[in-house]
């Protein structure tokens, strides 16, 4: 038995919960993974996992080891890295969760740069707006907008993103231009609707203006989609009004294909974070990539800290 082995399946399958699961993002067999546990408890004269047809279950004293090897594979992790020169250069596979319109206009045109500085680390990259199990799915990271559902992760606020309203002008020519918000709730006026991901529902969006005027609106929608340059498209398109983040809407505004509404309205900022999960090891190749993002999104969507007066 490589007890090397027997420890990293141990902690997946707690992770996971399962020894399906476990085998699948270690790209071992059901059966491999089985038998390094069983070793690994023979070994240590403990039973580390109850298991049913249905779930695994770690014990009080699996819980206990658990910690104790999450720790000792994070610092063997990091002692590989800081030999020779691969704390300057990490390396190794990293998956992450980002989410599409952010892949195609901040993170992906920059990835050049990142692998010039860190050529050893591979990426595996989902490009969504869905709910990511991160522990069962074995991913290391997911980059988020809006506060995060699960507080029990792990997470890094990189960004905010400033947020305005806009049509096509094709839609405006049809629909008529609004001059208040509330005009979106007219029978005649539509919106772009986007089902989040955490609720799977088109949620209202709360507007203020100076003098403490508040409202939300939700509006009515002919379509509504969960991703984010569906969304754009959409928009462009003529199918409704959008609310989008700066990013997304300066070069249609740039060329005319995209109109700013509701001048001195604001929305507030949608926060962006990074989050990882909970006891897992942070390695380099994690740092390194959480620290570019968050380093992109100073030049795009930069954190708005709370002003100060004295």
């Amino acid at each position: 038995m490589d007890r090397f082995d027997a420890m990293q399946a141990f902690a997946r399958v707690v992770e996971a919960g399962s020894f399906t699961k476990a085998a699948e993002t270690l790209h071992m067999s059901k059966t491999s993974v089985t038998q390094l546990v069983q070793q690994l408890e023979a070994r240590l004269r403990v039973k580390l996992l109850n298991r049913t047809t249905r779930k695994v279950n770690v014990t009080a004293d699996g819980a206990a080891y658990y910690e104790r090897v999450v720790r000792l594979l994070g610092d063997m992790d990091d002692a590989e890295t800081s030999l020779s020169d691969a704390s300057a250069s990490p390396r190794g596979r990293l998956r992450v969760d980002v989410p599409s319109p952010l892949a195609r206009l901040i993170l992906v045109p920059a990835l050049p740069a990142f692998h010039a500085r860190y050529p050893d680390i591979q990426f595996d990259m989902g490009v969504s707006d869905r709910m990511v199990d991160l522990i069962g799915e074995n991913v290391d990271c997911v980059v988020r907008g809006g506060e995060l559902a699960d507080q029990s992760l792990m997470a890094r606020r990189v960004g905010d993103l400033q947020l305005g309203v806009y049509a096509a002008p094709s839609y405006l020519e049809r629909a008529g231009s609004p001059s208040h918000p509330r005009e979106l709730e007219n029978s005649h006026h539509r919106v772009v609707g986007f089902h989040w991901p955490r609720t799977g529902k088109v949620l209202p969006y709360a507007l203020h203006r100076e003098g403490g005027e508040s409202i939300q609106v939700q509006g009515r929608y002919v379509l509504a989609v969960d991703d984010g340059n569906a969304y754009l498209a959409a928009g462009l398109a003529g199918l409704g009004v959008l609310w989008l983040p700066d990013y997304m809407s300066d070069a249609h505004v740039a060329r005319g294909e995209l109109v700013p509404l509701f001048e001195g309205w604001r929305l507030d900022p949608m926060p962006i974070y990074v989050a990882f999960p909970p006891n897992r090891h942070v390695s380099a190749k994690l740092r390194v990539f959480i620290d570019w993002v968050a380093a992109l999104m100073a030049q795009h969507a930069p954190v708005q800290r709370p002003a100060t007066h004295g």
